[in-house]
């Protein structure tokens, strides 16, 4: 087990960072990588905010159109509906070796 005070490579954040963006649940990532859900999610919101801040592109692409929103909508509950389906395979393989 880490120490409380760890410190991760940019690289392994980069990596843990993308395979939130694709399977849209920082919870779900941090769980199956063993790590803290509000440090994988700190990690996500940084890079966020370091990406909109460093994009130049932002300035013409708005994030606020209804298209925009119904795919983070979609993206949350996907990634809700992944999170209970790993919980409850969990939860059958415990109750399958007893």
């Amino acid at each position: 087990m880490r120490s409380k005070n760890t410190r991760y490579s940019e690289e392994f954040k980069n990596q843990i960072i993308k395979e939130v963006e694709e399977v849209g649940n920082a919870t779900l990532v941090a769980r199956k990588q063993t790590k803290v859900p509000g440090t994988v999610t700190r990690w996500v919101r940084e890079s966020k905010k370091a990406n909109k801040t460093n994009n130049p592109l932002n300035t013409y692409y708005s994030t606020n159109s209804p298209l925009d929103k119904e795919n983070e909508q979609l993206k949350k509950l996907l990634g809700e509906k992944d999170l209970e389906i790993a919980i409850l395979r969990d939860l059958l393989k415990k109750t399958s070796q007893r």
